[in-house]
């Protein structure tokens, strides 16, 4: 593992071992996404087990975001069924969404961090917002999860005093507050340097194998994909394909 922190990426607090069969994070029969009336990806049926890591691939506008919006029900599922940590997409109301995004990490390029407050007031204002009330609690867990990151030693700092690179564990931080079983990262080295892309890439396939969370990755980058190989979804020409890794040939 690079370096995430202090030249050593910490121990990531391991969960208890599971005494069942891994469970299916996320269902797809047939499922038709549309941006509006536009049919974006048609007849999409994947199945994508706990603890798996996958990198979404395709060319800008081939329906990667899309996909990951109806995951986190942002796009309605018109047709089809899709199932997403126990949630039916088709049959979602407006008032269960966010409790199906509690059980999500969601991670985004340009981070989405609250520019006027610090680094522990983001993560406390994320969790108050999902209900979390008792003060030690709240405190312990934003302890731990910028503890996993390397970066407890920022917790006061605000956002613009911190690197890209930085910024973005801590957006890993906030999406790891509430245990998700499912993270889901939309282009999140888009605005990193090379270096800080993989140590990020790294983190996240870190957390994915040793908490057993589902982890998909949107990303453009080859090299990346290349240097740590996973499975990919392929969004091309209007469908979702599963590519597994490829052993290189002796």
């Amino acid at each position: 593992m690079a370096a995430i922190a202090n030249n050593q990426a910490p121990s990531i607090p391991q969960q208890a071992p599971s005494t069942t069969e891994k469970t299916k994070v996320i269902s797809l029969k047939a499922a038709c996404i549309y941006q509006k009336k536009q049919l974006i990806l048609d007849q999409v049926s994947l199945d994508i087990m706990q603890g798996e890591f996958l990198y979404l691939v395709g060319k800008t506008g081939a329906g990667k975001t899309s996909l990951l919006r109806t995951l986190y029900a942002d796009l309605p599922l018109k047709e089809g069924t899709g199932e997403v940590v126990g949630f039916d997409l088709q049959e979602m109301k407006t008032k269960q969404v966010p409790f199906l995004r509690r059980r999500l990490g969601i991670i985004f390029q340009d981070f989405h961090l609250l520019t006027d407050r610090t680094v522990v007031d983001n993560l406390d204002f994320a969790l108050r917002a999902t209900d979390w009330k008792d003060e030690k609690a709240i405190n312990q867990r934003i302890d731990l999860v910028l503890h996993v990151v390397g970066l407890g030693h920022k917790k006061h700092q605000m956002p613009y005093q911190l690197s890209g690179g930085e910024q973005q564990r801590i957006v890993i931080a906030r999406a790891l507050l509430n245990d998700p079983a499912l993270i889901l990262a939309d282009e999140p080295t888009g605005n990193l340097d090379p270096e800080t892309s993989e140590e990020i890439i790294q983190l996240l396939m870190q957390i994915s194998e040793e908490t057993d969370t589902t982890v998909i990755v949107g990303t453009h980058d080859y090299q990346i994909i290349e240097k740590f190989p996973s499975p990919r979804l392929h969004c091309v020409d209007g469908r979702v394909l599963y590519e597994p890794v490829v052993a290189p040939k002796s």
